[in-house]
């Protein structure tokens, strides 16, 4: 998920989205009165220490201490580690790829966390000019899904909000996420080509799901292998192709539903039918999704908010079934 960043873009507006306020320093609880750049409270934070490796290896230091205005949605150390980065990750990686990653943290202007648009989900061009998702609520705010866990950290050239997980910059739609390297998905792409491209199944599968604004519930390797053990089977290209197309398609909702936009309850499907929600049951009392047809078996949703240029990815890991 690494692109080539070409050109730093400075001057990216929300344009209708926001409309900014003006207040005093007194009264704004987003500047401070001293000459702290973004930089220098980044510098100064002892848990924004990998961030600061990340700033200074991508050589944003001196456009991050620039007037800007910016607002910064940082990962501290422990929101990096939660996203898998550490201090040698960003050692090993190339800067033009940190570079990418911070700039899509970064926003061309100065949003205070009550001026975040309510959403749910508005669209926002980030300095690099990709697009975040965010959404304000009386639970907080959250962009991508991701909450705020701290808002509001002034600066003199702009404002920092302290997010619970870093942001993962989308490199490709669902169906070339789901392929990419590592993803762990490699069953459910098989099933993808197979209920696409086999006598009786829908050729349009794949087009549908790299190009419709979607979100898919992405059962894992190992919930593949559950199911064909419970189907007395021993390769995905056994189950009837009907099946599989029905089964498929019970694992996508309409739109981005991202991890803040779930609730208890019935959540339509975008083929028809319900799955039902419940954001405590699970291991470690994280979310579960279950099927109508799983009986009493939920699935864990063991992954969140995998951004894709047409959705979002949750992974499962137990396959759903209608």
């Amino acid at each position: 998920m690494k692109t080539t960043f070409n050109k730093i873009m400075l001057a990216v507006l929300f344009g209708s989205l926001i409309t900014l306020t003006s207040c005093s320093k007194e009264d704004d609880p987003g500047v401070v009165v001293d000459n702290s750049t973004i930089v220098d409270v980044v510098v100064n934070t002892p848990n924004f220490s990998v961030l600061k490796e990340a700033v200074v290896k991508a050589g944003l230091s001196t456009t991050l201490s620039g007037p800007g205005p910016f607002t910064v949605f940082a990962p501290d150390n422990t929101a990096f580690a939660n996203a898998g980065i550490n201090s040698g990750v960003v050692a090993s990686l190339p800067a033009s790829a940190l570079s990418d990653l911070l700039l899509y943290h970064t926003l061309g202007s100065r949003i205070l966390a009550a001026n975040v648009p309510a959403g749910p989900n508005a669209k926002v061009v980030t300095a690099g000019g990709d697009s975040v998702f965010v959404t304000r609520n009386a639970a907080g705010v959250f962009v991508n899904g991701i909450a705020v866990a701290q808002a509001d950290i002034g600066a003199v050239n702009g404002v920092i909000h302290r997010l619970s997980k870093a942001l993962n910059k989308p490199s490709g739609n669902v169906v070339a996420t789901a392929q990419a390297a590592g993803s762990g998905l490699d069953s459910l792409v098989k099933a993808i080509v197979r209920a696409n491209n086999a006598p009786g199944g829908d050729p349009t599968l794949i087009s549908t799901l790299s190009t419709a604004t979607i979100t898919v519930f992405a059962p894992t390797n190992a919930a593949f292998t559950q199911l064909l053990g419970a189907l007395s089977l021993t390769d995905i290209n056994n189950i009837p192709v009907g099946t599989l197309l029905a089964v498929l398609k019970y694992h996508v909702v309409g739109g981005r539903a991202f991890s803040s936009d779930l609730a208890n309850g019935s959540l339509p499907m975008l083929a028809g039918g319900n799955t039902t929600i419940n954001l405590s049951n699970g291991a470690g009392g994280g979310p579960t999704i279950k099927g109508n047809g799983n009986g009493t078996s939920t699935s864990n949703i063991v992954g969140t908010n995998i951004m894709c240029r047409n959705g979002v990815v949750h992974v499962i890991d137990r396959v759903l079934l209608p």
